[in-house]
């Protein structure tokens, strides 16, 4: 049984369970519905959240490849938002789903691919998650290394220079004490998540404003800066031309950025009181906050171009070149604790709370959210997160397209068939109208691994190379079309 109880200004009616959750082998305390009570994340929370999750590093970063591939900084720019622009329809209707009924993603993912089935989008997700969480934590660790540098000179030293796979001691010292700071936060659970990202929003985009600030004041201005940017342009020719050989990968790459998170927001909306509060704080939050902070990234490179005669795109670099000019320690350490506050905020939100709830979904009577959490930190290590900064855009490209096909399956089911309407208690009930064949929903797999194929045939057929190039574009349309399709023909879409 579900009971429906209205909020001011929500916008949609919020949905909880009237009774005890059903006695089964898919729920538990953790993946059960959060009560109305327990939803307590306003508009400027959500917002919060979200400039903590953009103001990173790899944000920061983010305009370098654009640039450094071939395009201006305005066109680079202008990729980002559109990606963002785009990305944002998902993450709003899947927020729904979690805001209205309080669920985590693998029991949304329940309604279209089955009580078990719901597995394979959450651990494809889970898996992305973990390389994400794997590199963040490696950056930050890098941040944690250059501090302790600044203290202890002797620090660099640590190992004499040896390298293990390819990295020195004191990187991977670093990266320890990073995980272990991360690791707290996943022990501590959502409510030091809400938290962490309140506290740390206003100050990430101080100091960030503070940044561009301090770029366009010692070179003359921001006309200056964004004038000397071309000095930033690589010369590849893209083989298919601008349109389709460069700017369509790019904001399909900017796309994949959030095509992960864009799944499994229902995770973090589950605590948001209103449909205004998920829907108005996610627009604010990632559509102001993620183009500054690149545009920051932009204009403090073009910079360091006239200041240095050369770019450099790492921040975690230009802050220890500015510390040892300054002869300024406590520069360069409050710069570096900056880093890793936004660094923190995104990793922990992003990519662990989602693979937390996605291994506990595996076997909800023996794992809880924190053990879930465990075993995500620990893939984040063993993925060897150093080697995937190696193949960034492909990165990005080819995990979108898997995304793609997963996201227009969920999408088209929650908006097109069920109209936003779920049957709550059925989504953990055994035997229920979302047991489909066996547990699995056959149409969401057939229609899931169309899109794939749809996506990967680009590779395969030259003629064809745009299909992989805007792989999230083609796996969502064929995966939703087709799934919808199924749906109706065979009406197997339960409840729907």
């Amino acid at each position: 049984m579900s009971a429906v109880a209205d909020r001011p200004r929500s916008g949609a009616p919020l949905v909880e369970l009237s009774g005890p959750l059903p006695a089964s082998r898919y729920a538990n305390h953790d993946i059960a519905p959060t009560p109305i009570a327990e939803r307590t994340w306003s508009m400027w929370n959500v917002a919060a959240l979200w400039v903590g999750l953009s103001v990173c590093i790899p944000t920061y970063m983010l305009a370098a490849a654009l640039i450094q591939a071939g395009m201006s900084w305005w066109q680079a720019m202008a990729a980002i938002f559109i990606g963002n622009a785009i990305v944002l329809v998902p993450l709003i209707v899947n927020g729904h789903a979690g805001t209205r009924y309080g669920i985590p993603f693998p029991v949304y993912a329940r309604a279209s691919f089955g009580m078990s089935g719901a597995h394979i989008p959450a651990i494809a997700r889970s898996v992305v998650a973990c390389g994400w969480f794997g590199i963040q934590t490696w950056v930050g660790g890098l941040a944690i290394s250059e501090i302790v540098g600044i203290l202890w000179p002797g620090w660099q030293q640590i190992g004499g220079g040896a390298t293990v796979l390819g990295q020195t001691a004191p990187a991977f010292l670093g990266f320890f004490i990073f995980w272990l700071i991360n690791v707290y936060f996943v022990w501590a659970g959502t409510e030091s998540i809400k938290w962490l990202e309140t506290v740390s929003a206003p100050f990430l985009i101080a100091v960030g404003l503070a940044l561009l600030w301090w770029a366009t004041h010692r070179v003359g201005g921001l006309g200056t800066v964004l004038a000397r940017s071309d000095a930033l342009v690589g010369t590849r020719t893209p083989a298919h031309g601008f349109l389709l050989g460069l700017f369509l990968p790019w904001v399909t790459a900017m796309v994949g950025y959030w095509a992960t998170l864009s799944l499994n927001i229902p995770d973090l909306m589950r605590f948001a009181r209103s449909q205004r509060a998920q829907a108005l704080g996610q627009t604010i939050g990632l559509m102001t906050t993620m183009p500054l902070f690149a545009f920051i990234g932009i204009a403090v490179t073009g910079a360091t171009v006239i200041l240095y005669g050369h770019a450099i795109w790492n921040p975690v670099e230009l802050i220890g070149r500015l510390a040892a000019e300054r002869h300024n320690p406590v520069l360069g350490i409050l710069a570096l604790v900056t880093i890793l506050v936004a660094t923190l905020t995104t990793n922990i939100a992003a990519n662990v709370v989602g693979p937390a709830n996605s291994i506990a979904n595996l076997s909800p009577r023996r794992i809880g959210y924190r053990a879930g959490g465990m075993v995500a930190v620990v893939i984040g290590v063993l993925i060897m997160p150093w080697k995937l900064l190696d193949a960034y855009q492909g990165w990005l490209i080819s995990y979108s397209g898997l995304m793609g096909a997963i996201g227009g399956v969920v999408v088209c089911d929650y908006l097109f068939l069920r109209r936003g309407q779920l049957d709550l208690a059925g989504l953990y009930r055994e035997g229920g109208r979302y047991t489909y064949r066996g547990g699995f929903n056959p149409a969401a797999l057939v229609a899931m691994g169309a899109g794939i194929a749809v996506a990967l045939a680009g590779l395969v057929v030259p003629a064809l190379r745009f299909l992989f190039d805007g792989a999230w574009f083609s796996a969502a349309v064929v995966s939703g079309v087709l799934y919808c399709v199924l749906m109706n023909s065979d009406r197997a879409r339960g409840d729907a």
